[in-house]
């Protein structure tokens, strides 16, 4: 293991492969984690190569970022595939991220690729699986130094499992990051047509995990502290539109004054986030939540449910505030204590805490702290005591 170079020369791979076939420019533009990520540890002074599973082969460079495009892992059917065994010693990484939990043939493939090299898996929305499953995914977790999870306690179901070895390093970090930026809230609003005092924005599927009728009960609840308010909904998949629809027309409180915009334009939610004094979501699970990390960079006042994902991106409610899943009167009494202080000074609060702890900057300062710290050896490694540390980029190991 090479530990004293510099820059660190990290290589994030992908096994997943969209499998729509996108060109690797389309999927650079339409996955914009997969770039937002790489570049964050880019800016932080790390050297980044991304590898990502395709059925194209394509080398791409893009602020500073080399991208690969192979047919290996999903892409090609077998575990690593030769083409990853080619390319990856060229690249002679001190340290390769692998975006995803659900991998463990492949990791362990990959770990036979490139021996001694820490491999650091970063989790994407996985859950524990059933138990018959659960053997593989402990061979491929043990084949990796590091898990990454958005929040703590994202952790602890797998710990439970008994899926994470005591010895391995566990770090809180964010899955993504934003390039949205705040703007002036009134020409946003003559943009997008938004009103309301106050305007609630909703950017979510309407389907059970966003829980929108819960969200339905505390905005009609708020009206009769809040008669000017306003919600609007964008989202893609919408099982539950039906319900939605129905709760909206049998509900006088509610019946013009929720708004089912659909499908937008993701420019577009960048002016909604700027025209809206408040955003709502109602998740009982998120792995991070892409659209409160957007709403966060605008410096819109997030009203969100305590789950752990929300809890760690919010600084545990510091910036504007949590309730409890499926309450209603939670989320009324939310709903009113945002709105009493959602002013400009409200917005600068909300964006500065996004500087601290979620932008580029932050997030690549996170990214490169647990690359150096992977290459620490194991005896000399410090354990924390409470994890996450204060300032959620340093492992521990639990033992």
């Amino acid at each position: 293991m090479l530990m004293s170079r510099h820059p660190l020369n990290v290589v994030q791979l992908s096994f997943f492969s969209d499998p729509e076939g996108k060109s690797p420019v389309d999927l650079l533009h339409q996955w914009p984690t997969l770039p937002a990520v790489a570049e964050a540890a880019s800016r932080a002074g790390v050297r980044v190569s991304v590898v990502q599973a395709s059925i194209h082969t394509q080398h791409l460079t893009r602020n500073s970022v080399d991208y690969y495009f192979l047919p290996f892992g999903e892409a090609s059917g077998s575990k690593a595939g030769a083409p990853l065994a080619h390319l990856l010693p060229g690249l002679a990484p001190d340290v390769i991220h692998v975006h995803g939990l659900g991998f463990p043939r492949h990791v362990l493939s990959l770990s036979a690729l490139a021996p001694g090299v820490p491999i650091v898996l970063q989790d994407h929305a996985n859950k524990v699986p059933r138990p018959w499953h659960r053997p593989l995914l402990r061979r491929g977790l043990a084949a990796a130094m590091g898990v990454s999870f958005c929040s703590a306690a994202q952790a602890q179901p797998f710990i439970d499992a008994g899926l994470i070895r005591a010895d391995t390093r566990l770090y809180s970090i964010p899955e993504s990051t934003s390039r949205f930026a705040p703007g002036d809230r009134e020409l946003a609003r003559r943009a997008t047509r938004l009103t309301g005092e106050p305007a609630v924005l909703w950017v979510g599927h309407l389907d059970a995990n966003k829980d929108p009728l819960t969200v339905l009960a505390g905005i009609s609840a708020a009206t009769r502290a809040l008669p000017g308010l306003q919600l609007f909904c964008c989202f893609g998949t919408a099982p539950l539109q039906r319900d939605v629809s129905t709760r909206i027309a049998t509900d006088r409180t509610l019946c013009g004054r929720v708004h089912l915009l659909g499908a937008v334009p993701h420019a577009t939610i960048e002016e909604l986030m700027r025209a809206a004094d408040l955003f709502v979501l109602g998740s009982h699970y998120e792995s991070t939540g892409y659209a409160l990390i957007e709403a966060l960079s605008c410096g819109l006042p997030p009203v969100v449910t305590d789950i752990p994902s929300f809890r760690s991106l919010t600084g545990g409610g510091a910036v504007g505030a949590l309730w409890r899943c499926g309450d209603p009167r939670s989320l009324c009494e939310a709903l009113l204590s945002v709105a009493a202080r959602a002013d400009s000074q409200a917005r600068l609060a909300v964006r500065a805490h996004f500087e601290r702890e979620v932008s580029f900057d932050a997030l690549g300062s996170k990214l490169a702290a647990m690359y150096r710290d992977l290459l620490e050896p194991q005896p000399g490694h410090r354990g924390l005591g409470a994890w996450p540390p204060p300032d959620a980029t340093a492992g521990t190991s639990r033992g």
